[in-house]
């Protein structure tokens, strides 16, 4: 559960794995144990389960304040890209296909490529991205970075080296009347091993996070190792914490994802999955008396690695529906295909005959 990198500016330096000071486990368990819920902040979980035979089902939701509306493209491989509208952007032209969740049909939210490798952004008010050694580097912008880390990589490794690397500047366009998009990351691919993504003032920390198989958000992952370590020693049979705060719902889904049976059926995989990620969902339109700003569920995705399926459940449908990536045309020269989920309101099941073909998404730089 240690780092794997520390990256200050452009250097890469391997850290060890280190004991946290009582002062600062203490710190983090009272954060745990408070009913708190951080204004402005989004209320997303990200849980993976691990089944049998290389089963692995990421699944995530999108919490939010007010509709994010979001669509689904499928891209192919071999198209040029650029990071960024800015002079020196970051550009690359794509090694593999991948299904992308593009929130106001302008940004990369989160998404799976061709190779199982699948990452999600997660709110993390902690979040600054760059700093005096970074920020004149080549521009990224937050509307392409998961694009480019899903193009040109095929496994958390490689990412991990990539992002290690720390050769661009990242930032991204304010939204919804003016919030800033601080986010930290999940990274797992079709092997199970996975990567928390953070950035501290500019400085890229990626984290090892071992046996724990959920993140939400605030407060930074070294703080929310401490407190699913408090947990863990309490168990979970008797009591859980049950609030909507980041670090409650964070214990509830890593102690039910490690509680639930292994099974290799991809459909089953998916619903357990899907019923441990709910027990950390927060209600549609649930409302804290004095805290405006609580976001409930909007939406959710489920990743199926070994099978390369990506799942869509919007809280409002009445139904949950799939992109089958195996069954997508992403050879070079295919078109991109767009699912817009304004109007396919009814799909259940299998969903690539909902697929149309598409102009690429305008980025919002």
């Amino acid at each position: 559960m240690g780092g794997f990198h520390s990256v200050k500016g452009r250097r890469n330096t391997t850290i060890p794995k280190t004991m946290k000071s009582l002062k600062t486990i203490v710190a983090a368990v009272a954060l745990g144990t408070a009913a708190y819920v951080a204004p402005n902040a989004g209320a997303c979980t990200r849980v993976i389960y691990k089944g049998l035979e290389d089963t692995y089902v990421v699944g995530r939701s999108l919490d939010w304040k007010t509709p994010i509306p979001t669509n689904l493209y499928v891209y192919p491989a071999g198209m040029k890209k650029a990071g960024s509208n800015l002079p020196g952007a970051i550009t690359w032209t794509s090694k593999y296909g991948a299904v992308y969740a593009v929130g106001y049909d302008g940004g990369i939210t989160e998404g799976m490529n061709e190779k199982g490798l699948v990452i999600n952004g997660l709110f993390c008010k902690g979040t600054v991205y760059d700093n005096e050694d970074t920020r004149n580097l080549p521009p990224m912008s937050l509307s392409m970075f998961v694009g480019w880390l899903l193009d040109m990589n095929a496994t958390t490794d490689e990412v991990v080296a990539e992002l290690s690397k720390h050769n661009f500047s990242l930032s991204g366009a304010e939204f919804d009347n003016g919030t800033v998009s601080a986010l930290h990351w999940g990274i797992t691919d079709a092997s199970g091993k996975s990567a928390i993504l953070e950035f501290d003032h500019g400085d890229v920390k990626i984290y090892d996070p071992g046996d724990i198989q959920a993140m939400t958000n605030d407060p930074q992952w070294p703080d929310m190792e401490a407190i699913i370590a408090y947990w863990k020693k309490i168990g979970g049979q008797n009591m859980l914490p049950g609030t909507v705060s980041s670090p409650d719902r964070c214990v509830r889904a890593n102690y039910f994802a490690h509680h639930v049976d292994a099974v290799s059926d991809p459909a089953l995989a998916m619903s357990i999955t899907r019923s441990i990620l709910v027990c950390s969902c927060v209600p549609y339109t649930y409302l804290i008396q004095g805290e405006p700003n609580v976001s409930s569920t909007q939406w959710r995705s489920f990743a199926d690695l070994k099978n390369r399926r990506y799942y869509f459940d919007i809280v409002t449908n009445m139904g949950c529906y799939y992109i089958d990536l195996s069954k997508c045309d992403l050879r070079k020269g295919a078109s991109v295909m767009k699912l817009d989920t304004s109007t396919e309101t009814n799909l259940i099941g299998e969903a690539n005959h909902a697929l149309k073909k598409s102009e690429p998404f305008t980025p919002i730089y």
